[in-house]
């Protein structure tokens, strides 16, 4: 009997040979989100995946593994086994001149960090839900960790929706005796002191600047929400007090828009500040939800179609199973076209031609995301709304954009034509 089974695992493992395994990310797929999961979970076990670009949604594909198809099982990730014949004709498909497709493989799991609060709310982010939701590993680092010089320590980073300005998201008129509020303020202008600055739009600003020579150096940034309008206009405004006296004590300095360097900021240029503490804004980069003229059941914004072969890098960031992505709003909703600079690269814009909601670009040896809107799955996002659940989510087109970003340090492109 024992030798029966021998000669059977033996018949299958040679069965196997020259098979592959693929994940397949259109509408075949039951779980895109944990699919990303298990591409990380092949890199952190020294594997390498294939990612066909614009092949059937952005498949990933290695050779068949008997431990990765029983861990995707277990994760209720959808796979297809691939003969060495259909495995050929694949790619002689995706390489195919007149085939918008291609093939990079990832070959390293990146290093992630979230800069994120340790006492952030359980609304307070949807890189973090999706990380968790996807089992893949992450540092989170905050003030100390940066300004003590920890970044390179990693390949990538997201800013949690913070309020790189000093003024706490610009609660102060709706929630300032909130105790969560309270706490906020608390802590950061302990931090703050902590670390030798009298205002809490130093200390923002010293981290601001740290971030930034990260990028500089060859670091990925990914930011959503307030973060990306709240970043460039503290880039903007470095030496310059734009915070108001019930932010930090003190009056803003006079004239103060007209003293702010555009040049300074990644993405943005001639904004216009908020001065008013009682307005719910930073600058004129978030188009308000008000003036929009746009309502849930016909807000929307479509990825841009790109060359695989010869633009892979804004490929990579829009695969999908859609190129349609349902809308959602946050502390910055959508960033107002005229305020992008004209380098920079749109991936994703709403029917409104005024509305821009997903943008690229490099800054130094590195190069950096910006996707406004709070959460794809939740699309109000109120204050003290409970966490998105994604077991309710598994196919979120909105949530893959982030993971797009995620996995991105690790493609390597075949034959770089660029």
């Amino acid at each position: 009997m024992r030798k029966i089974l021998i000669i059977l695992f033996m018949g299958l493992s040679i069965q196997m040979m020259g098979f592959h395994l693929m994940i397949p990310m259109d509408d075949a797929q039951k779980n895109h989100l944990k699919a990303y999961g298990i591409a990380y979970w092949i890199l952190e076990r020294g594997g390498e995946t294939e990612w066909l670009l614009n092949y059937r949604g952005g498949s990933f594909i290695f050779p068949f593994n008997k431990e990765i198809q029983d861990e995707c099982a277990i994760r209720g990730v959808s796979t297809e086994l691939i003969s060495s014949a259909q495995y050929a004709s694949i790619m002689g498909e995706i390489n195919r001149d007149d085939v918008n497709m291609d093939m990079v493989k990832l070959q390293k799991a990146p290093k992630i960090a979230v800069y994120s609060p340790t006492n952030k709310q359980p609304w307070d982010d949807a890189v973090t839900l999706v990380l968790t939701y996807a089992e893949i590993p992450y540092d989170l680092v905050y003030d100390d960790e940066v300004l003590q010089g920890w970044l390179p320590r990693y390949d990538w980073i997201h800013l949690h929706h913070e309020d790189f300005t000093g003024q706490y998201g610009k609660f102060w008129a709706r929630y300032k005796d909130a105790p969560w509020y309270r706490e906020e303020v608390r802590v950061s202008e302990e931090m703050a002191k902590k670390h030798g600055y009298t205002k809490v739009s130093q200390l923002k600003l010293a981290v601001a600047l740290k971030i930034r020579d990260f990028v500089a150096g060859g670091g990925y940034l990914f930011a959503m929400c307030s973060a990306p309008d709240s970043y460039d206009v503290a880039l903007a405004a470095e030496g310059i007090d734009i915070c108001e006296s019930m932010f930090d004590g003190d009056p803003m300095t006079a004239n103060a828009q007209s003293k702010l360097d555009y040049s300074k900021c990644f993405a943005f240029t001639d904004f216009q500040i908020s001065t008013n503490p009682y307005e719910y804004e930073i600058s004129t980069i978030d188009i308000e939800p008000a003036t929009r003229g746009t309502q849930r059941d016909n807000d929307y914004f479509s990825l841009f179609d790109f060359s695989a072969k010869w633009d892979p890098i804004p490929s990579i960031l829009c695969q999908n199973h859609t190129k349609i992505i349902e809308g959602f709003m946050g502390q910055t909703t959508a960033f107002r076209r005229e305020n992008v600079k004209k380098e920079i690269l749109i991936m994703g814009e709403n029917t409104n031609p005024k509305e821009v909601r997903y943008i690229h670009g490099e800054f130094g040896k590195g190069m950096w995301t910006f996707l406004s809107g709070h959460d794809p799955e939740d699309y109000e996002h109120m204050v003290g709304d409970p966490p998105t659940e994604l077991n309710l989510h598994p196919n979120s087109a909105g949530y893959r954009l982030i993971l797009n970003n995620i996995l991105f340090p690790a493609a390597k492109k075949k034959n770089p034509k660029t």
